[in-house]
Parts: C-alpha cells; structure tokens; sequence
C-alpha cells in the first residue's frame, strides 16, 4: 500500500512543478505535501529529516533566482539602482497582468515583459539615454525568464529527490 501512496505523490508533484511555470507556487506545494506524506508515514522511515531540509533549502533557492532575476539582469546590462528596482516592480506588476490576459503562460510572459518594461522606464526617467534605457529593459526581461527558468530546474531537481527518496531504501 506504500508503494501506491508514493507513487501517488510522485505523480501530484509533477503536476506541482508544472504550475512553477504558470508563475505559482509549486516547488512550495511539492515540499507541503512531501512533508506531509513524510509525517503520515513517518513510523516507515520513507523520507529522512535530511531530504526535507534539502528539499525546502532548494525551494528557497528558486524563489530567490526567481527574485532577483530582473534585478541581476538588469545590473548586468548597465542599470543603475532605480532600473533594478523598476524591474522588480515592474517584474511583479506584469505576472499579475499577464495571468489575467493570458492564463497560461501569461505569468511568465508577463514577468519577463514587466520586468524589462519596469527597468526601461525608471532608467529612462532617471535621465539615461535612450539606448542605455532598452539595453537595461532588455537585460531585465532576460534575467527575469532565466531566473524563473532556473526556479523551473530547481524544481525538477526537488522532484527528483522526492521521486528517488520515496523509493530508495
């Protein structure tokens, strides 16, 4: 009956680590609910204390690549702090957006969009030039989707765990 149960969580994180694509919180739910089948079946010994720390410090992991992924990328193409700042804001403002005009993979178009939208405009307001204001919004949208790209891999990479702990002795 074990063997049914971890095969049934197996299958529901994957179907969590499909929503870190929609901009939601799956590598979080791949943890709640790993952590819960750990405390259910606790007296077998299916995960150890360390795979759930490993597992929730991933977890953490993504949600900051994902952070401050406009951020870096913006940095990285010649903004200033207020173009960081506009594409974390901007990073923000445009998932939300996006998830309401497109639904499926409107988050993530919509952050990376947002993102560069956010970088371009505060630098451009601060005075840069205009090409060093799209070089900045450009940077922005790239950081963003390789940040969340990133949070993604993490993702796969705690599903992986999940999977192969559930079953190794």
């Amino acid at each position: 009956m074990l063997y049914f149960w971890s095969v049934l969580l197996i299958l529901l994180n994957a179907v969590w680590l499909v929503l870190v694509l929609f901009g939601l919180p799956g590598n979080w739910l791949i943890v709640i609910s790993t952590c819960l089948f750990a405390w259910w079946w606790w007296d077998d010994g299916i995960f150890a204390f360390s795979t759930l720390v490993v597992i929730t410090v991933l977890a953490v992991l993504g949600e900051l690549v994902e952070f401050f992924g406009g951020l870096t990328g913006a940095r990285r193409a010649g903004a200033g702090w207020r173009g960081s700042i506009g594409a974390l804001i901007g990073a923000v403002t445009g998932a939300i957006i996006g998830t309401f005009i497109m639904p499926f993979f409107g988050t993530l178009i919509g952050a990376c969009v947002g993102a560069g939208f956010g970088a371009w405009g505060l630098e451009l307001t601060a005075g840069r030039e205009m090409e060093d204001s799209v070089r900045s919004g450009l940077g922005a949208g790239i950081g963003e989707f390789f940040g969340i790209t990133s949070k993604f891999a993490l993702g796969v990479l705690i599903w992986v765990i999940v999977a192969v702990a559930a079953f190794w002795p």
